[in-house]
């Protein structure tokens, strides 16, 4: 039950789904070549806009060594080059992945060194932090300080894929046994996930019902709850309980541990979601509709759910296809960073001798 190990682990299973999603992105169209606007001027120029491959990607990451053949199947589909910057953890993995990605290269006649990968010492890093006129854009995928360590020296171009600090929201009038499915569903089926939950947020006037139902379905984990005031109250006697801090709600756990916030209406829902959202994905659990879309219209995040899990916030689930992150900015990708994302765009003009 080790969230570490569980990140690093690669067993059967697993490479089984590897190989099935690279077969899934070799199936995807090509998104470099698309023609997306085309018009001929009053002086005859024809323009067209083209995607364009971004060009060298470099990509840093933590632990999963799945994401090392995502990443460099995702680029290869895009006519990318990829840059990889994995942890020290999972370097043997890597390497030897790395390896096999290669030698696979060569067999199809593509050149090897289209996928790279960085030793795992630090000098390493900020060599690809300042190496602008080779690599066109930086993508880091893991916690928010690896994030937030790369934004802040890079001087490549960031494109963010932000950690979780995911919320699912009990609203008053959510059927209990739905929400309690959801919210088991979000926090214990891989907690180790950007995608798991972090906080359930509950209203008040629903709160000792839901609350009752939702104890004997953690204890079964067992699910550790760091809970407020109120909801520490009325969670005494639960075996796995502690007093929640500030610092506890804006934490993403990646383990079996979940803050629980009670909240009086909607609108302190929103406000503290606002306040310690990521921006990543955030859920509303009501059978009141006009609840629900004020929720989807004012959260503020790159997917919002309404009475549904937080867990599909993936690109194969959003049947995309592998991704390299769920990005959690609002510029160039947004959500699930996946092979369609990967491109830039160029104007073609074909004149005949035209001047200005």
């Amino acid at each position: 039950n080790n969230p570490r190990i569980d990140r690093l682990l690669l067993n059967e299973q697993r490479l089984k789904a590897i190989a099935s999603s690279i077969r899934k992105v070799n199936k995807l169209p090509d998104p470099t070549g698309k023609v997306l606007e085309k018009k001929t001027l009053y002086n005859g120029l024809q323009l067209e806009k083209q995607t364009v491959p971004l060009g060298v990607i470099g990509a840093i990451y933590e632990s999963r060594p799945n994401v090392t053949f995502d990443i460099a199947a995702l680029c290869i589909r895009s006519r990318n080059a990829a840059v990889l910057k994995g942890s020290k953890e999972a370097e043997h993995t890597n390497k030897v992945s790395i390896k096999l990605i290669k030698e696979v290269l060569k067999q199809n006649k593509i050149h090897p060194d289209v996928v790279n990968l960085l030793p795992s010492e630090r000098e390493s890093v900020n060599d690809l932090f300042t190496a602008t006129k080779y690599v066109d854009v930086i993508i880091p995928r893991g916690s928010d300080s690896l994030i937030k360590y790369v934004r802040e020296n890079s001087r490549v171009p960031v494109i963010e894929t932000g950690a979780g600090v995911v919320h699912v929201y009990i609203e008053k009038d959510a059927n209990i046994n739905k929400a309690v499915d959801i919210v088991v569903n979000a926090k214990v089926t891989r907690p180790s996930v950007c995608n798991a939950m972090d906080t359930v947020i509950i209203d008040e006037a629903i709160a000792p019902k839901f609350l009752n139902q939702l104890q004997p379905a953690f204890n079964k984990y067992p699910v550790e709850l760091f809970a407020d005031k109120k909801a520490y109250a009325l969670l005494k006697g639960y075996p796995h309980l502690h007093k929640a801090t500030a610092a506890d709600f804006g934490r993403e756990f990646v383990s079996l541990k979940c803050a629980v916030k009670l909240v009086k209406n909607i609108d302190e829902a929103l406000e503290h979601i606002q306040q310690y959202s990521t921006k990543h994905s955030e859920s509303i659990v009501s059978e009141n509709k006009k609840q629900c879309q004020r929720f989807l219209q004012e959260v503020d995040a790159a997917v919002v759910y309404s009475n549904a899990s937080t867990r599909f916030t993936d690109g194969e689930e959003f049947g995309l296809g592998a991704e390299i992150g769920i990005s959690t900015q609002k510029l160039h990708a947004r959500g699930p960073f996946a092979l369609e994302k990967l491109v830039s765009e160029k104007w073609i003009i074909k004149g005949t001798g035209q001047t200005r």
